[in-house]
């Protein structure tokens, strides 16, 4: 019998969940081809890793954008490589839930159902992501009082207040991750006149990346790129400080919209809220002192949810036993009515 499919499929990672199995793929949403023949040369860590270093006809890049599809055909290509490798879906055609972005329009559903029935699916369903990483994270959103969830992903911020099964408010930013990282590499041009690339300026934030001040100048890496005024390979030394001021505009992007979120929640939901707290999930959310920055903006208790990486694919594991009710919501498959 056909195991059931949960899918990340994430700006910078696709995680993917078999029921039965739990999580039995996590690789970078990335694809790299042959721009003068158009064949696929790899997906995967394997083409990540060509990043940056490929000759001008092989071409490495992510399909999605801000947690949808921005290049249709590399992404159907990714999902079958991916079904592929978990199992082997060419045997056999899965039904699929796969997560979005709250604020993602109904063209740009369509094309995910789309692109998953095409890559193999017998049928697939869409889930929010937030509704993912709260059931990911252990949070019981059936019960009758507010859960306040703020999943932090690689190209959007997903904010929901969630009770009994359903999200009353909610928004989403095309701020995460990915943002973080462009900051630190402008951040590396104006202040230290080197040029660094995506890889390293993913790796510096996890290394050293922090977005509170408490004396992180004792933390410090060296950094190594291409110096802007010699164009000679060049290193810069830089402190834990540097890097949360460097950081403080996409966060305060962040900030913003959970407080506009809080704004908008019911006064009762509000008082479960003040009570459980804000909790955090996806890759962003280990950040060091993201959820003390979020409790001292808010006023609310915040913390990081176990394991938050994997909170969203876990979650769409979970939401395989109730894929009933999936096909009954408005996040349903190709063959339900959207709603507005």
């Amino acid at each position: 019998m056909p195991h059931d499919i949960g899918m990340d499929l994430g700006t910078s990672t696709v995680l993917i969940y078999v029921k039965g199995k739990g999580v039995v793929l996590e690789e970078p949403s990335v694809v790299a081809i042959d721009t003068e023949t158009g064949n696929l040369k790899s997906v995967g860590s394997e083409a990540a890793a060509m990043i940056g270093r490929t000759p001008p006809h092989i071409l490495a890049v992510c399909p999605m954008q801000d947690g949808v599809i921005c290049q249709y055909d590399l992404t159907l290509k990714m999902i079958q490589f991916f079904l592929q490798k978990a199992g082997g879906a060419a045997a056999y055609k899965p039904r699929m839930v796969i997560c979005v972005p709250s604020g993602i329009t109904e063209v740009e559903e369509r094309a995910l159902v789309d692109a998953a029935t095409q890559a193999g699916a017998s049928k697939a369903y869409l889930i929010e992501e937030p509704i993912a990483a709260a059931l990911g994270a252990g949070i019981d959103i059936y019960a009758p009082k507010g859960s306040m969830v703020v999943d932090i992903g690689g190209g959007t911020t997903d904010v929901a207040v969630i009770s009994m099964g359903g999200i009353v408010v909610s928004d989403s930013v095309k701020i995460a991750g990915n943002k973080f990282d462009d900051a630190i590499i402008r951040f590396m041009r104006k202040e230290h006149n080197l040029a660094i690339g995506e890889k390293t300026a993913e790796s510096v934030k996890k290394t050293i990346g922090t977005v509170v001040r408490e004396g992180n100048t004792e933390k410090t890496l060296e950094i190594r790129g291409r110096g802007l005024l010699e164009g000679l390979p060049s290193a810069a030394v830089v402190t834990g400080d540097e890097l949360s001021a460097a950081l403080e505009e996409p966060l305060s992007g962040i900030l913003d919209m959970i407080c506009k979120v809080i704004e908008q929640v019911p006064t009762e939901l509000l008082a479960d809220i003040s009570s459980s707290g804000i909790v955090l999930t996806g890759g962003g959310a280990q950040l060091n002192g993201f959820a003390k920055r979020v409790s001292q903006r808010t006023g609310l208790p915040c913390k990081v949810a176990e394991d938050p990486v994997h909170c969203v694919v876990k979650g769409t594991g979970l939401a395989l036993n109730r894929i009933q009710t999936l096909s009954n919501s408005s996040r349903s498959g190709r063959n339900n009515k959207h709603k507005n």
